[in-house]
């Protein structure tokens, strides 16, 4: 393992070691709360289940902290109103409403912290691509569960699109599925997303030698697109803290499957297309458990001391305790001397004058 940086001990740089240790022990706060009273900015408002082992392994270490997480997720969205001035540009191209986009969440909104933009429906508009005034249809950290629990594969198109009085449903008083399915997407129709997100982890670290640590052991875990910012110091006087991402894209996905017409949703494609997203979904989520174990496993072995030295201490830790026993020594050899000294004084006084 290289030689890291000792958060703490740093004599030359007191105001990165404040602003790291002050930080990680606000944030090992209000991670220590219970269940019932703790909250966070993420719409959940809680930390999956299935990091929590993998975030209390990555706060042992002295230079890491998390500050946010997602263990991966299947969603639904469905974007916000398009504002007016957007509708009629749209219908002046001919256009209608973007194909990407969840309601400004990306992977640094929803997933990371709260989204402004989530509000009522009619309270907020959003430009093409959904961005902004959206709602979350459907949101699952877990596989979902098979169809049967929902009433077979029409069950999933109510749960993913809300099951609510605006949901149209596939088959209508004897419709032919097809005929059902039938929808005018224009201008002012609001579009609905399927997506898969594997992990997303944010670690803040103490320096750049734990920040090439962490995205090392990411690349191998199989995060790829894992990388860092914040590589420059603040002010001059500082040492970098890097903020590392622990993330990939290649296991996400995303799929147009519904639009939202007059306040009526129905589905742009078959029951079976959307029950073969639900399979898929459940098969990344699969491999997303294999790469946070792997990303887990290849954090520890970063971190380890070197194999055959177990009382193995870096560079700076060996030179401040090779200094200390340098004190300890000096004080005992000037205790030494002053004893030596006062047994000689007296000596001298109590020894009896020669007599001549």
């Amino acid at each position: 393992m290289k030689q890291l940086p000792a958060p703490g001990n740093n004599n030359n740089n007191t105001k990165t070691t404040t602003f790291f240790a002050l930080k990680k022990q606000t944030i090992l706060s209000q991670l220590s709360r219970p269940d019932e009273s703790y909250t966070d900015a993420s719409p959940k408002g809680s930390v999956d289940v299935g990091v929590r082992h993998l975030i209390g392994h990555i706060n042992a270490h002295a230079g890491l902290v998390t500050t946010s997480s997602c263990a991966g997720r299947v969603s639904v969205y469905l974007e916000g109103r398009k504002s007016t001035t957007t509708t009629a540009a749209a219908a002046v191209a001919g256009g209608g409403g973007g194909g990407g986009g969840e309601g400004g969440e990306g992977e640094e909104g929803g997933r990371a912290q709260a989204v402004p933009g989530i509000t009522t429906p009619a309270a907020a508009a959003s430009a093409v691509g959904g961005k902004g005034g959206g709602e979350w249809l459907f949101v699952s950290h877990d596989p979902v569960t098979d169809e049967e629990e929902h009433g077979g594969e029409e069950g999933y198109e109510r749960l993913l699109l809300g099951g609510g009085p605006e949901l149209v449903a596939a088959s209508v008083a004897g419709e032919e599925t097809a005929a059902a399915r039938r929808v005018e997407v224009d201008g002012s129709s609001r579009l609905i997303h399927f997506k898969f997100e594997p992990m997303i982890l944010h670690v803040l670290t103490a320096s750049l030698e734990h920040a090439q640590l962490v995205i090392q052991a990411g690349m191998e875990a199989g995060f790829r697109e894992t990388g860092a910012v914040s590589l420059l110091k603040r002010q001059a006087d500082d040492e970098a803290t890097p903020m590392v991402a622990v993330r990939s894209m290649g296991l996400s996905f995303e799929s147009l499957i519904g639009a939202e017409t007059d306040g009526h949703r129905r589905l742009i494609v078959s029951p079976q297309y959307l029950k073969t997203l639900v399979q898929l979904a459940n098969e990344r989520f699969v491999e997303n458990e294999k790469r946070i174990a792997r990303f887990s496993a290849a954090l520890e072995a970063a971190f380890a001391p070197p194999k055959g030295k177990e009382n193995w201490e870096d560079a700076q830790a060996r030179r401040e305790r090779k200094r200390q026993e340098g004190l300890r020594r000096r004080d005992e050899v000037k205790k030494d001397k002053s004893i030596v000294a006062g047994e000689f004084t007296i000596d001298f006084i109590l020894q009896e004058p020669d007599v001549l």
